[in-house]
């Protein structure tokens, strides 16, 4: 699963690919958290091991999506 973090006074997001399915639910758990004030950081650690760690206040949007390649470039469908 691709995963897109915003982060607030970035011009670019974060973009993190997660395959386990345990961890896309733990991660998705601890954004919950991150973003209800119950934690100062949220960590990430994407499937080569790299971890990314983001102060909770900076958080402008996470998007959950699918890596399956059903992204479209260009005009039209």
């Amino acid at each position: 699963m691709e995963i897109r973090i915003g982060v607030t006074q970035a011009m670019r997001e974060l973009m993190v690919e997660i395959d386990d399915e345990k961890a896309q639910a733990k991660l998705k758990s601890a954004v919950e958290a991150a973003l209800a004030g119950k934690t100062e950081t949220l960590s990430v650690i994407d499937n080569k091991g790299r971890e990314i760690v983001i102060p909770s206040a900076k958080i402008a949007y996470v998007e959950f999506g699918a890596a399956d390649g059903s992204r479209k470039l260009g005009f039209g469908s």
